[in-house]
């Protein structure tokens, strides 16, 4: 408690009434938490069992736990809950399945799964050939402000609305014959059991006696009213938010939330922290001025000790590509200059495409890089089949993975046999797994075909059986063994390196489920593995290890819980930072919530940089600076037009730097 500040303490100590800690950027949210769980544990003689630490992604849920391994011995966190929403709502799930006419083995869908059954819909029923992905949204966006698919189609609207409502309906009716969930399930049907049986809501309310969660501003309609059934009428919980970092409102988060606490909970205290541990006075000035812009309920302005700082430098240039080059010309200086690391950079951005030409300007130098938002772990093709398995063995009416991997590698089992399996199917009201058992399916396809399925489906439910009863682990080798899964990448594989990192991949997962087992004292079945390891975050991928010196490309939006001792915002220009689809709706203060988060990234040094001109759909447009840059206070700003000329020494230095440079990549 002695490393605490009075607000933080204050917020520790905090217990008899609901509380939201309204925290700015680099203030010590996390310590907050982990310290009132601490102080919950010891001090006030909670359970650990009965306190959950809720927040958004695993990696937050992990440095959580870190956090407080170093405050407790094991002894008194076990039995803790500290996990991301959706893991929280597929344990309660795992608990209550047979209260939704679920089968215990439910399998969960991820976002690509979703959008191809989406996709199976609108061929099989809808003949639509638009943009799946539009419909996919739309059903998410749906389902998170807890509309049914009945209120959906009595809603009215457009064309597509009326189809996106009727896919709705199929997608649900779907998911329940393949005795499935996908990923926005996990908070909406728990808070439909939570709602509709009342002594499901008390068993869990009796069972979580404290509850904390993080990124509040981040949380949609469905997440609020999960954590207000629970909360009850005890409203034992600490919510920790900063409204000024709501930056998700286009996949439905309410950063109103905050301010709807006020109204459910008139008992609420509010406890501000103000005090920024991350960033100088100069940096956080500047932050504080941008936001001040906007409208607020609850006022705050961040301040520090770290000293002024160095102004923020604002480059302007002739174009993308000029502004590529010099962004990186003046990185490889200043990190020449004060012998930084490379990973202590990080250059920002508001869309994805606008990383290339920085790519390609570090290639040509030789600088390494990491990319935010690559390729999910779980997206890689040779992960999801073997995933797909899984789910097989432990849900055989996952009719989606059956599909995915009866033919991978291949059995000879073609098309045509699919076709007339799942009609069959279809008309006996049974999974196609199910389906290849039936005498009935021999008047249907040839004694081959029918003898070619039997045998696959015998194995998947002898293996099935085999994981709930032995070391999942083990049969997860068999099932990699006997599927001849390797030697199919090997026949396929042109490449021996892409062979040898697709046989890598999977022999993470496998070790990764071995982790998994391990955690869970070795109690776990093959379909507990399945259902947790299914729902890792898709930023958990198979990333370089942190200690790796490279520089940080990301977006604004991925940025967003980080810091870099350096930060260059790139593309301060009207119609990129505002974007323009914010311009013409009309939603500037999520835009300028976006420059600020992007601007309390940075520790000790800021730049932004801006074009004259831009290439857009192979024309130059001239291109206006950001609004944002005439809110800031300009004392703090120190401009340098793309005309004016070097000083000499810098340009010695330079060059100095772009020397020693070329030497390291020839040694």
């Amino acid at each position: 408690m002695e490393t605490l500040n009075s607000q933080q303490k204050q917020a520790v100590q905090h217990i008899d009434d609901p509380l939201l800690v309204l925290a700015g950027a680099g203030s010590g949210k996390t310590k907050v938490i982990t310290h009132k769980i601490a102080y919950l544990i010891q001090t006030c003689g909670f359970s650990a069992r009965s306190i959950a630490a809720v927040t958004f992604t695993n990696k937050a849920a992990r440095e959580m736990k870190d956090r407080i391994s170093q405050l407790l011995p094991k002894e008194k966190t076990r039995g803790l809950t500290v996990s991301t929403f959706h893991t929280l709502g597929l344990n309660i799930l795992r608990r209550e399945w047979e209260h939704l006419n679920l089968k215990k083995n439910f399998s969960l869908l991820d976002s690509q799964d979703s959008l191809s059954l989406i996709a199976d819909i609108c061929q099989q029923e809808y003949t639509y050939d638009g943009d799946k992905n539009n419909l996919q949204w739309q059903i998410s966006a749906w389902k998170n402000a807890l509309i049914t698919p009945e209120q959906a189609l009595n809603q009215g609207g457009n064309p597509q609305e009326n189809l996106t409502a009727r896919v709705y309906t199929t997608y649900e009716r779907r998911l329940r014959s393949y005795n499935a969930v996908d990923f926005d399930d996990l908070i909406v049907l728990p808070l439909y059991l939570f709602t509709t049986q009342t002594e499901v809501l008390n068993r869990w309310q009796n069972y979580l006696h404290y509850l904390l969660v993080d990124e509040y501003q981040d949380t949609n309609e469905a997440q609020y009213q999960l954590i207000k059934a629970l909360a009850g009428v005890r409203s034992a919980f600490t919510v920790v938010g900063d409204d000024d970092q709501s930056i998700y409102t286009w996949r439905g988060a309410r950063p109103e939330n905050l301010y709807q606490l006020k109204e459910d909970f008139p008992r609420l205290t509010v406890i501000k922290l103000e005090q920024n541990y991350r960033s100088t006075t100069r940096i956080l000035r500047v932050a504080n001025q941008l936001i001040s812009q906007n409208s607020h309920i609850f006022e705050k302005r961040l301040w520090s000790t770290l000293g002024e700082g160095n102004p923020i430098q604002v480059i302007s240039c002739q174009d993308e590509f000029h502004e590529a080059d010099k962004v990186i010309a003046q990185l490889m200086y200043h990190q020449f200059k004060h012998r930084c690391t490379f990973k202590d950079y990080a250059i920002l951005y508001r869309g994805n495409y606008q990383s290339r030409l920085f790519e390609k300007a570090l290639r040509t130098q030789g600088i390494p890089y990491t990319l935010s938002g690559g390729t999910s772990f779980f997206d890689r093709t040779e992960v999801k089949d073997i995933m797909a398995y899984l789910r097989l063995l432990t849900n055989g009416d996952d009719d989606h993975a059956f599909l995915r991997i009866v033919n991978t590698p291949r059995r000879g089992i073609g098309a045509v046999t699919l076709e007339k399996l799942a009609q069959y199917a279809t008309h006996r009201d049974q999974s196609l797994l199910g389906a290849c058992f039936e005498v009935g399916l021999n008047s249907q396809l040839p004694e081959e075909a029918v003898e070619k399925l039997y045998n696959f489906a015998r194995w998947i439910i002898e293996l099935g059986d085999q994981g709930q009863r032995s070391d999942p682990i083990e049969v997860v080798k068999d099932l990699i063994k006997e599927s001849n899964y390797y030697h199919w990448l090997d026949e396929t594989c042109n490449d021996p390196r892409a062979v040898e990192k697709k046989t890598g991949n999977i022999e993470d997962l496998v070790q990764w489920l071995a982790r998994l087992y391990e955690q869970g004292d070795n109690r776990q079945t093959l379909s507990d593995l399945v259902a947790h390891i299914s729902l890792q975050d898709i930023l958990e991928r198979n990333q370089e290890k942190k200690s790796q010196d490279t520089v940080n490309l990301s977006t604004l939006h991925a940025a967003k819980g980080l810091e870099f001792p350096h930060v260059f915002m790139v593309g301060m220009e009207e119609e990129l930072l505002p974007h323009r689809n914010s311009i013409e709706q009309d939603i500037i203060e999520e835009e300028r919530r976006l420059a600020y988060v992007g601007i309390t990234r940075a520790q000790r040094n800021l730049w932004f940089t801006l074009a004259e001109k831009r290439q857009r759909y192979g024309e130059a447009f001239t291109c206006q600076p950001s609004r944002f840059l005439s809110e800031l206070p300009s004392a703090d700003l120190r401009w340098e037009d793309q005309e004016s000329s070097k000083d000499p020494a810098e340009r010695i230095q330079r060059g100095k730097a772009h020397l020693a440079h070329l030497r390291t990549l020839l040694n």
